[in-house]
């Protein structure tokens, strides 16, 4: 509608342009079909110079139909494009406006760690500037960012496809803090399995709070899964047996600190040699030391593998570096 209204405007305006040339140019006799033209375009922009002026008594009148029909086009129209960003960006602002993105992360839910999640994405390299489009039951955008879109609503048919799921990267799941446990734990289920039958090939990372429903998230169709109550009970064993050692943990999770975890696709003069070989060559060579290994073949990581383990095409190294390496 708004579309066929700015078409019509911008035809009307066109049409009295051209009258204006032509009749100026007929009733003038002197200015040239350029020169009534830009007379023509001056007036309705109400710049006037002056350097074309009407004498005759029908240049006279012509000049009187492009000033009042003219200007008043030319104004509908100016106003008509303005309103269109205006309620572009209103749109955008209370989440109703679909997105334009591709290879972006698609959070879901939200609550207080959502803006810590876009600071640690901000604080890698490669996610610094990757499009983040949050999906949330709330009446407007919770975060300024320019790079986080917003698409208001429960998760689900409509707001993925809003969202642009079919072109995503990568989904992150929220629990819900205003739910209780159970209820959270499912509402996180429901959602998962709702992506999944959508995008069958999207990865998908999920929060949960209770162990007991680890299992029906993985047949949902999470490919990795964070339990929050289990995580913090190994975190407080692990800093009442070795006190401090939580921090380290902290400092490697988090893109923001000196030292991160990174998953990197080995050297390929890395390939075919055996670990230890590998862990030198890494420390020497790009200042990185390798911690696990996660094997396709075996499909599973490999914490601290043996010294003779022999590194594969497959293979993806873990490694704790300042950076994460260019290879």
């Amino acid at each position: 509608m708004i579309d066929h209204k700015i078409t019509r405007l911008a035809f009307l305006t066109l049409l009295i342009l051209v009258f204006g040339a032509l009749g100026l140019h007929y009733f003038e006799q002197t200015p040239s079909v350029f020169d009534a033209l830009w007379w023509s375009f001056v007036t309705i922009t109400t710049v006037g110079y002056g350097d074309v002026t009407p004498t005759t008594l029908g240049g006279r009148i012509t000049g009187v139909v492009v000033m009042v029909f003219g200007i008043g086009l030319l104004g509908m129209f100016t106003a008509t494009v303005a309103s269109i960003f205006v309620e572009g960006k209103l749109k955008e602002a209370k989440g109703l406006k679909a997105v334009k993105v591709a290879g972006h992360f698609i959070v879901c839910g939200w609550n207080d760690k959502v803006r810590e999640i876009v600071a640690e994405m901000r604080a890698d390299k490669i996610t610094e500037s990757r499009p983040i489009v949050l999906i949330a039951d709330l009446p407007e955008k919770p975060l300024e960012e320019g790079s986080v879109h917003f698409i208001s609503g429960a998760v689900n048919t409509e707001t993925l496809k809003k969202a642009n799921l079919s072109e995503a990267a990568v989904v992150m799941i929220i629990s819900d803090d205003q739910l209780d446990s159970h209820s959270s734990d499912a509402k996180v289920v429901f959602t998962t399995l709702a992506i999944r039958t959508l995008h069958t090939d999207i990865y998908i990372c999920a929060e949960i709070r209770g162990p007991q429903n680890l299992e029906h998230c993985k047949r949902a169709g999470a490919n990795e899964i964070v339990v929050i109550g289990a995580l913090s009970s190994h975190l407080l064993v692990q800093a009442a047996l070795d006190h401090g050692i939580t921090h380290f943990i902290s400092d490697l999770v988090s893109n923001q600190t000196a030292s991160n975890l990174y998953k990197i696709t080995p050297p390929q003069h890395l390939v075919g040699q055996v670990f230890m070989e590998s862990l030198n060559l890494m420390k020497r060579e790009y200042n990185a030391i390798v911690v696990a290994v996660e094997s396709k073949d075996q499909n599973r990581f490999i914490s601290n593998p043996s010294v003779d383990y022999e590194i594969q095409t497959d293979d993806l190294l873990v490694i704790i570096s300042e950076t994460r390496p260019v290879l």
